[in-house]
């Protein structure tokens, strides 16, 4: 008979070899066949368990664990399955693997809850099909309209709506399926950390007390295309030295204009024609600004605007800034925040209370209800890439933390 440990380590597995980059990391975006083909398997262990499973309009899946209290709010507990391009195999399937062995063991040992549970497995966590993160999410707690997602487009020009058409989803129902208070009694939801605090203090557990916030902005720049040998540098109007400028400035002001805990990246350039010997005639890039303090969000985010006006003028560029996603940072419920400490206390487990510098689907319910999360450690904080580890060992005990905690609020 397979151990706990080995039933979350094959489940980790199975969908880890669903990318559609074999050898570099998975790459398993929503909507997509690896998409589909993950949630085939979930399916499929959810269907053993006998659990109430529906999807909604925008591919977030719930399954309900009920015994004769169906009527009452649930406790939810989950994560997501997507990836950013060549990711780890840990990141958001961790939480959704471990709250289906916290169900299997609910089961298996016949314990009494007062409370339904639910599993949730959100879509589009990583935003990397239209640059928005958490938006399965945000649809599902209705921050997001039918109306939005006829807006939004991939990188190639579909629209959200399309998209998840496409996916055989029925997007016109989205409003129909929005989480009401009176659905949810409280949510947990277990992470890896994806930073190396954990690791570097040997600490196996973390318990988040807050999440940051994040703004995302399209900086589109243009200039004049020209030959790159014949084109003097004084007659130049090139849109990549413009950008150049503004992204090192951006390390600037996270650095040494914000606070301590904001943070600035451009992890994404694309430009025009994008040939070596071409002087670019347009660039886009994209800039994320975290931080748990919205003051630290606020002032990159104005320093970010000004020097991008102050190099357009200088350069005689054509410039434009696009907010294309934002998350409120959020602190977590005191409530669950006790519930699992209380838990980590009785069962002796060494732990630490932390924020989170990444954004979770769970903090979009902290509107909803009481929400908590609980982290496990990444090994040298390597996340959002192939590199990215977690010990078993780890995993096992932050699913055995999460099932005592979940008994208690569900039998609360």
């Amino acid at each position: 008979m397979e151990s706990c440990m080995d039933r979350i380590k094959r489940d980790i597995e199975n969908i880890a070899i669903i990318t559609a980059t074999p050898q570099k990391g998975s790459t398993r975006f929503s909507y997509s066949d690896e998409d589909r083909r993950a949630r085939e398997y979930l399916f499929k262990e959810m269907e053993k368990l006998n659990l109430e499973i529906k999807v909604d309009g925008a591919g977030n899946i719930r399954a309900k664990y009920a015994h004769g209290n169906e009527s009452l709010p649930s406790v939810i507990l989950g994560s997501h399955i997507d990836t950013v391009a060549n990711g780890g195999k840990f990141d958001g399937v961790t939480g959704v693997i471990s709250a289906l062995e916290l169900i299997r063991v609910i089961k298996e040992k016949k314990v009494q809850l007062k409370r339904p549970l639910e599993l949730i497995v959100f879509a589009e966590e990583e935003g990397s099909n239209f640059g928005i993160t958490m938006l399965g999410s945000k649809i599902l707690t209705g921050k997001f309209s039918l109306k939005d997602l006829k807006n939004i487009k991939t990188y190639d020009g579909i629209t959200g709506y399309d998209v998840m058409s496409n996916f055989g989803l029925d997007v016109d129902s989205i409003g129909r399926d929005v989480l009401k208070r009176n659905d949810v009694a409280a949510m947990i939801e277990l992470h890896v950390e994806q930073g190396g605090i954990l690791d570097l203090e040997d600490t196996p557990i973390g318990i988040v007390k807050s999440i940051a916030g994040m703004r995302t902005y399209k900086i589109s720049l243009k200039g004049v295309s020209n030959h790159a040998g014949t084109t003097p540098m004084y007659l130049r109007k090139d849109p990549m030295a413009g950008a150049s400028e503004i992204i090192s400035y951006l390390e600037e002001a996270a650095k040494e204009h914000a606070l301590p805990t904001t943070v600035g990246t451009v992890g994404k350039i694309l430009c025009k024609p994008n040939m070596p010997n071409v002087i670019s005639g347009e660039v886009n890039f994209y800039v994320d600004i975290r931080d748990v303090d919205p003051q630290g969000i606020e002032k990159v985010a104005d320093a970010l605007l000004n020097k991008t006006n102050e190099v357009a003028k200088k350069r005689g560029l054509t410039s434009s800034v696009e907010l294309i996603g934002e998350s409120d940072s959020v602190k977590l419920s005191s409530k669950i925040i006790e519930a699992i400490e209380s838990s980590a206390i009785e069962e002796n487990y060494k732990y630490k209370i932390m924020n989170s510098g990444a954004v979770h689907d769970s903090a979009m319910l902290t509107n909803f209800t009481d929400v908590g999360m609980i982290f496990v450690p990444s090994i040298g904080g390597l996340s959002h890439c192939p590199e990215e580890r977690t010990n078993y060992e780890d995993i096992k005990l932050g699913c055995d933390l999460l099932i005592h905690a979940v008994i208690k609020l569900a039998n609360e």
